[in-house]
């Protein structure tokens, strides 16, 4: 039998003792551990086949913490690490977004002139082996094996469309920008692209502020769309560029009293008059609402785009033993105008165990008085259709319908000058083939309600006509999905042409593909030459 694991219940109850815990939850938190303890030795000692206590104990954190939000993690020392990484915007490696399945990695995006960018890997390789390591074989995240000390070597071996090669990669120093992108958009109107608030953001986007407006920018567009957030006080310093000092920008509300606290700017302002113009979408969450939510309560902005993700939680990593950390929603956040923009309810959900959408909105004023709504994400001021996700577009990039595609146009066509790409009509009917032939589907709402209906149906009432009826509609429900691609064309081919001009040209090029192509900017540029229209909406 393998040495077990024993949790002594009396240094729980010392530590609970000293915790602040009421009597009631003392009592309740105490009794629950001792419980779990011995069964989770009695099980360790009884059971039929040999367990792994660590295994064990990992799946048991993690489907108690599902039950809350998934923003509630247990992060063990690798995932601690990626966490610094992810804040520090700085790493050692080989340069490149990795996606991870069980038997491969697949290289999503090489960022330009790193490792491996230099050492030939493109967008859709999958990676099969790791030095003498077979990534099936690897029991943990293979995609720890590609990191590494600065200037170290890894070999790999991997598929591309049918053939198998090998590179060598020699690792090296990866810095992640926060703003990896920012340029004049027009002799008046400076764009800058946040993709991330780790610990550059702030510093980055003011240095991008005062570049562009020493080239003459008397306008700024700063585009905050997929963006996932990350350092709250690096979204109030973000904030604060644009706003004066002293100015209340996000408030924290939670059960423990410490928790509790009102943000306000610190520093001295870059701008506060130039023109500004936030871009958002369904991929702009949490601190990039907090910046959108309170320049917009604050009428210092005009938000334009698609409805924001939501996320009003705020987490903090708490350390644990062992060099592991549980990252803990500790509280929900307001902007100044006092309205939590959380669009799920985790605490309350569907027969399906999916956290209910919120839809009973509140009315809340900005500082000028205009009307703003809680509950969804941030609403823009000025939405624009091609912005906006819809089901069919999520779920053809949730299923990498899109990523696929963009693979193979990448090596059947050839594009050497990105002002000459045009993803044409009949481009986009090869993609309509593509997926035809695919093995993508999704299943609709109303899908789902009509299965729900033919497997508990009511003897009494259901006949074989009806019945009938039932599996006649779910077959023209598949046909409209098909024909939704003609519907939805205008979404769907801004994720494919954004995903394509990538292969060819980098991120780099995508942002510079944005500045004449992207109806968002475009738009956001034409709102700015009228400053009557500007001002209009902000009154």
């Amino acid at each position: 039998m393998k040495k077990k694991i024993l949790i002594p219940v009396f240094a729980v109850v010392i530590f609970l003792a000293g915790s602040g815990f009421v009597k009631s939850d003392f009592f309740e938190i105490a009794k629950q551990i001792e419980i779990f303890t011995t069964l989770f030795k009695e099980l360790n000692m009884n059971y039929v086949d040999e367990t792994n206590p660590a295994e064990l104990m990992d799946t048991a954190i993690k489907n108690m913490l599902d039950d809350l939000d998934p923003y509630t993690k247990f992060l063990n020392e690798q995932d601690v690490e990626a966490y610094r990484i992810n804040n520090a915007g700085e790493y050692s490696g080989i340069g490149a977004t990795v996606r991870s399945y069980k038997d491969k990695l697949v290289i999503i995006e090489p960022h330009k002139d790193y490792p491996a960018d230099k050492a030939g890997l493109k967008a859709g390789d999958e990676i099969i082996k790791i030095g003498d390591i077979a990534v099936a074989d690897f029991d943990d995240n293979a995609s720890e094996l590609l990191k590494g000390a600065n200037n170290t070597s890894v070999q790999v071996t991997f598929n591309r469309q049918g053939e198998t090669k090998t590179t060598t990669i020699t690792r090296a120093a990866v810095e992640v920008d926060a703003v990896p992108f920012y340029q004049m958009v027009d002799a008046k109107t400076g764009y800058i692209v946040l993709s991330k608030f780790n610990a550059k953001a702030s510093k980055q986007t003011k240095e991008a502020l005062n570049d562009l407006q020493g080239k003459g920018a008397e306008k700024i567009i700063l585009d905050l769309r997929g963006n996932p957030g990350g350092l709250l006080s690096e979204a109030i310093n973000v904030t604060n560029l644009f706003v004066d000092k002293g100015e209340l920008i996000v408030t924290t509300k939670s059960k423990v009293k410490k928790f509790n606290q009102e943000y306000k700017t610190k520093n001295k302002p870059v701008d506060t008059e130039i023109p500004l113009v936030v871009l958002v979408d369904g991929g702009s969450a949490s601190a990039s609402e907090i910046v959108s939510g309170s320049l917009q309560d604050l009428d210092r902005a005009v938000v334009m785009g698609a409805r924001s993700f939501g996320k009003g939680l705020v987490q903090r990593p708490l350390k644990l033993t062992y060099g592991t950390q549980l990252k803990v929603t500790i509280s929900r956040y307001y902007t100044p105008s006092g309205r939590c923009i959380q669009s799920l309810d985790y605490w309350n959900r569907d027969e399906d165990g999916k956290a209910i959408r919120n839809t009973d909105f509140k009315d809340f004023t900005t500082r000028n008085g205009r009307k703003v709504q809680d509950g969804g994400g941030v609403l823009p001021d000025v939405e624009i259709a091609a912005v906006k996700a819809n089901e069919l577009t999520t779920a053809l990039l949730n299923n990498n319908v899109i990523f696929d595609y963009a693979t193979d146009y990448y090596y059947r066509n050839k594009v050497e000058d990105i002002a000459n790409f045009k993803f044409s009509d009949s481009d986009y009917q090869s993609f309509t083939d593509f997926v035809s032939k695919s093995d993508f589907s999704f299943e609709t709402k109303t899908e789902k309600a009509l299965k729900d209906a033919l497997t508990d149906r009511e003897e009494v009432i259901f006949n074989q006509t009806i019945e009938s009826d039932f599996e006649a509609l779910l077959t023209d429900i598949e046909q409209s999905k098909l024909s939704a691609l003609e519907t939805f064309q205008r979404e769907i081919q801004k994720k494919l042409e954004d995903e394509i001009v990538k292969r060819y040209f980098y991120r780099e090029g995508l942002y510079a593909y944005y500045l004449k192509n992207d109806e968002a900017i475009l738009a956001a540029t034409e709102l700015l030459s009228n400053d009557s229209k500007y001002r209009g909406i902000l009154e």
